[in-house]
């Protein structure tokens, strides 16, 4: 489980981050929603360490990471899988040797146990024999799966996904939406994804965070979304199914 409390974060006098709490429970695909400038991505790097908050506090299953001395945030570092937008594989790596990077960083595994956990994960994510091929040879979903399997090489116990969507065909998109939400509940993990995308929070959202200038305006599931009485929320859900429309036509 993650926690935040009262995040609040500013950059040159501008508050971006408004004090936002929340929870983001294991086994479930967590989402952080809202329009381009809501500080959804700013919200993700305060909670991965990458963006240090003004005010307030980042908990891992109890563990304040916010204040945290460098022991603890290593600890809990090697328990954190990144998959960004994009996939940000390595050009000049092999699959095989994208996804066994964090085992060469992190551990001190043996080669054969690196080359088993790999392939392991190559046939989780439903990609097999691609271990020679390079990142140019291979399709944007499939570089995206590729991606998931590097942020599960090192049995991550959160996984935070970054616009998981973004660039892809929407039958690639709904592939990648049901892999992560396979994952997620197949190994209990605590995932956090942000995204724009309504077709993923309407289809795996079990826990929503909608953000809106900053603020948290409404957080809920899925299953209530369209009931939810917040007219920005409301907005941003309309202007999204316009985009779908006019890229569809």
């Amino acid at each position: 489980m993650i926690e935040i409390e009262n995040i609040t974060k500013s950059f040159d006098g501008k508050e971006v981050l408004k004090g936002i709490s929340g929870r983001f429970e294991p086994g479930k695909t967590n989402l952080i929603i809202g329009a381009s400038g809501t500080g959804k991505t700013v919200l993700l790097k305060c909670i991965v360490g990458l963006i240090v908050p003004d005010e307030g506090e980042v908990f891992y299953d109890g563990r304040d990471f916010t204040n945290a001395d460098r022991d603890l945030k290593t600890e809990i570092r090697r328990e954190i899988g990144m998959l960004f937008q994009g996939g940000a594989l390595f050009d000049s790596k092999t699959v095989e040797e994208n996804i066994m990077f964090p085992l060469n960083i992190l551990t001190k595994m043996p080669l054969d146990e690196k080359l088993d956990r790999v392939n392991f994960c190559l046939q989780r994510v439903g990609l097999e024999n691609v271990n020679t091929k390079m990142p140019s040879e291979i399709s944007g979903g499939m570089k995206k799966r590729v991606g998931i399997a590097r942020a599960l090489v090192n049995s991550s116990k959160y996984l935070f996904c970054d616009e998981p969507n973004s660039g892809l065909d929407p039958q690639t998109a709904i592939l990648i939406d049901n892999l992560i939400q396979e994952i997620t509940q197949e190994y209990g993990i605590t995932t956090l994804i942000v995204s724009h995308d309504m077709n993923s929070v309407m289809e795996i959202g079990e826990y929503i965070m909608f953000l809106y200038q900053g603020h948290k305006i409404w957080e809920g599931s899925s299953d209530n979304i369209a009931k939810a009485e917040a007219q920005e929320l409301q907005d941003f859900i309309f202007a999204n199914k316009l985009m779908r429309t006019l890229k569809d036509h």
